[in-house]
């Protein structure tokens, strides 16, 4: 019997994103800069899911296939996986929050700039002992404090 050593995965931190467009047009103005960031290796789009909700508050969620050739072509551009790790859970929380009349994208990425630096980490023995994101609103309350007391700002 051959026993295969289990080889470790190694991912950078992984965040959700859905942002809302509304009126139901998504012009994909915002595709210039992910396939940027994609083409960079910045991060890697690992599913992506397109969520509308029409003006009866009905909710679904489309198919690459089913947005038309121009936005399924600039959106096969960003490579993303469509790894089904977007679940039926995550499309009806994001359609509960979605506005009637309007667009979604939602996507799963990976910040792939992090997972040498994290290998490097492994590597050394060393293991991280937290990582968490600092909300925008708190990032602009602390900056707003600080200019207040005349601190310079970074």
């Amino acid at each position: 019997m051959t026993v295969q050593k289990e080889e470790t995965i190694t991912l950078g931190p992984i965040d959700l994103l859905a942002i809302e467009f509304p009126g139901n047009h998504f012009k994909g103005e915002i595709l210039h800069e992910l396939h940027a960031l994609v083409a960079a290796g910045t991060i890697r789009i690992i599913d992506l899911v397109i969520i509308t909700k029409n003006k009866t508050g009905q909710v679904s969620a489309l198919e690459l296939q089913d947005l038309g050739p121009d936005a399924s072509g600039a959106l096969n551009q960003l490579h993303a996986t469509i790894s089904q790790m977007l679940t039926n859970d995550d499309i009806e929380a994001v359609g509960e929050q979605l506005a009637t009349d309007s667009t979604a994208a939602v996507m799963l990425y990976e910040h792939t700039w992090a997972t040498k630096t994290k290998k490097a980490i492994m590597a050394a023995g060393g293991r991280v002992l937290v990582q968490a994101r600092v909300p925008h609103e708190v990032v602009a309350e602390t900056l707003n404090d600080l200019a207040a007391l005349g601190a310079p700002l970074p």
